[in-house]
This record gives C-alpha cells, structure tokens and sequence, in this order.
C-alpha cells in the first residue's frame, strides 16, 4: 500500500512539474526574468564615491572620524558634531566658544574637510558621538 501511495505521489509531483510551471507562463505574457527594479545600491557607497570618501564631512562624520586629524578627537570633534550641520567648510571657524588654540587647528586642517547635505544614511539614529565601534 505504501508503495502505491508513493508512485502516486511521485507522479502527481512529475505532473505539476512539466505541465504547471509558472516560467512558461510568464513568457508567453511578455515578462523577462531581468529585474525591473535595476540594482539595487547602498546609498552609503555611493556618497563614499565622492569627495566624502576622501575628506571628513563635517555634517556626516561621526567624532571617530576625527581621529585621523591629530588633537581633534576627542573634544575638539565633538564640537564640530554638535554645532552642525555646516553650509561650507569656513562655517566651522564660527563655532561660538572655541579657544585660540582650536581655531589655530582648525584653520591648519580646513583642506582635509569637505561640507554635503547631512544624509540619512551617515545621521541615522544617535551614532554620531557614538557608533559603538570598540
């Protein structure tokens, strides 16, 4: 008996194979097995194309960021996070309450900064004084 209910299952699954395929259908109606969304992009890779990718963004870097620029990190960077977001990259040299010393380093690194939109991708949540990468 068990094996006249496994055949019969066999076969009913060799049936729906060949005759309810759902590719043959879709091809006699005209559709192409090419995604009609295109690629789908991370959006943080394609503002890392950018000029981003090479210079701190001072409306999209988080203060971790700021290490590569010697006496920046961490007081200094967390400055720059807080009073943005910035219009161009002089406007971080009218950040109120900045000592002598601050702006000197400021006005010494101003080429290795860049100012876009701030972007959801970069501000998402609280991540810009912390990102939690330890």
């Amino acid at each position: 008996m068990s094996r006249i209910v496994s055949a019969l299952m066999g076969l009913i699954l060799m049936i729906g194979c060949v005759f309810f395929s759902v590719q043959p259908q879709a091809q006699a109606l005209g559709f192409v097995s090419a995604s009609v969304l295109g690629e789908r992009v991370n959006p943080a890779d394609k503002v890392l194309e950018t000029e981003y990718g090479q210079k701190i963004d001072l409306n999209n870097a988080n203060v971790r960021l700021f290490r590569e620029v010697r006496g920046f990190y961490p007081t200094l960077a967390k400055i720059i996070v807080k009073n943005g977001p910035f219009n161009s990259v002089e406007d971080v040299l009218n950040i109120p309450d900045l000592s002598e010393r601050q702006l000197a380093k400021l006005e010494a690194n101003l080429d290795r900064f860049t100012v876009t939109p701030p972007s959801d991708v970069f501000l998402e949540g609280q991540e810009r004084l912390n990102n939690g990468n330890y």
